[in-house]
């Protein structure tokens, strides 16, 4: 079994408490980087029920997620060797369906921000969310012409529109509360955003909220979800409960 669970805390935040995995019964864990430069964990599973816990404690800036409008797209030539990667088609993202249509509908948009913007804008007003539209095979093409799907669905479509005009974007998994906006009355779960490479650097997009918020902790980057699995499992397993929480904490009740 390979995990992808331990958070990466970004610009400020830092881990107070780390987000060590304990495994019941216990079984010896190794720990190893991918080429993402993601921390997996490795196991081999015994026999019977097993129960996998990590929980962390994270202290954020509290501030929103940047908003940089000034920042530019790279002409090709320009851009980093260890990016290009994620200018390529890939299992979901699949961007030579979607290349005419990408550049029919933002070949015109501002370069650099605007023009990411507008296909986040494009996405959430596009794609209808829902749990019940779930389905792990969907790809970025087959969201656009369906035009539902869950946040996964909602990134790999921003992304392969985004790689379609020539703009790198790679797919994240991450944890994201309600802080600083109203509660959702659902069970919390994992969370899929993307980040683009502009200006010189990475930036958070979230075509599922379109919204810049508070508190994102990242877990695993990849060219789409099949790099950044939260669990896979060579062999026969049966998944018996599933639980994410990210939940704000104040100081009072840390004493």
């Amino acid at each position: 079994m390979i995990l992808m669970l331990h958070s990466q805390p970004g610009s400020g935040q830092r881990l107070l408490r780390p987000d060590i995995l304990t495994v019941e019964p216990p079984v010896p864990l190794r720990f190893y980087v991918d080429g993402f430069g993601n921390t997996c964990t490795r196991l081999e599973l015994p026999g019977g029920p097993l129960r996998l816990r990590a929980d962390a404690l994270i202290e954020d800036s509290g501030e929103p997620e940047r908003e940089v409008w000034s920042a530019q797209e790279h002409p090709l030539r320009e851009l980093p060797d260890e990016v290009l990667v994620y200018l390529l088609s890939s299992r979901y993202c699949d961007t030579e369906i979607l290349m005419a249509d990408a550049w029919r509908l933002f070949g015109q948009a501002p370069r650099g921000w605007g023009r990411v913007q507008a296909i986040c804008d494009f996405v959430h007003r596009h794609v209808t969310f829902g749990y019940q539209h779930a389905r792990t095979t969907r790809t970025a093409s087959e969201t656009f012409t369906e035009r539902r799907g869950v946040c996964r669905d909602f990134a790999h479509l921003a992304i392969a529109l985004c790689r379609c005009v020539n703009i790198p974007a790679r797919y994240c998994t991450v944890y994201l509360g309600d802080i600083g906006v109203p509660p959702v009355d659902a069970p919390m779960d994992f969370a899929a955003c993307m980040e683009v490479y502009l200006g010189g650097e990475w930036h958070m997009f979230d075509p599922r909220n379109n919204a810049r918020r508070i508190g994102r902790i990242m877990i695993a980057r990849g060219r789409d979800a099949g790099d950044v699995a939260i669990s896979t499992v060579f062999g026969q397993w049966q998944l018996q409960l599933f639980r994410v929480w990210t939940d704000e904490v104040t100081e009072g009740s840390l004493a």
